[in-house]
């Protein structure tokens, strides 16, 4: 692992949320239980899905094309997290280097849903959730993304302040 599951919680989902104004416990807690279940907290690259998140190419460009191009502040902000040039020569390649603008991306997957949350201690609810609305694997199953909490989350507590 590159780095805790409190160092990920504290510097990169809290701060990325607290920038995007749309913090919540159960947002913090779906994106650090994304991050668990799909990278394992780490490693950048499987196939075609890049980043802590394991977002695909295709995701990305239609988080852009049909979600963000109609919440054009939003959108600002975002942009406002990635790198200046980097981005404008490898968009993509921002899911893998840079945490905090995979983070506004994989929540934004997330808030295209337009779903309420569901309660941020009820980790099978989030895996659910995560399971309906995020899940880059076909064969991934909420209940594979409450073993990948619990194993990679270990004694977090859901509320860390």
């Amino acid at each position: 692992m590159i780095f805790t599951a409190g160092d990920l919680r504290h510097l990169v989902i809290r701060e990325t949320l607290n920038y995007l104004n749309d913090w919540s416990q159960a947002a913090e807690n779906l994106l650090l239980g994304t991050a668990a279940h799909e990278s394992g907290l780490g490693g950048w690259h499987e196939g075609r899905r890049v980043g802590l998140y394991r977002i695909t190419p295709s995701m990305h460009r239609t988080v852009w094309d049909n979600y963000l191009i109609q919440h054009p502040e939003l959108a600002s902000d975002i942009r406002g997290i990635a790198g200046q040039h980097s981005f404008l020569k490898d968009p993509h390649g921002e899911l893998a280097t840079n945490l905090k603008y995979a983070t506004a991306i994989a929540w934004m997957i997330y808030r295209r849903a337009e779903q309420a949350l569901p309660d941020p201690a009820n980790i099978g609810a989030l895996g659910t959730y995560w399971h309906r609305h995020f899940r880059s694997r076909p064969e991934g199953s909420a209940k594979d993304f409450v073993t990948s909490y619990q194993l990679l989350i270990r004694d977090e507590t859901l509320a860390a302040a």
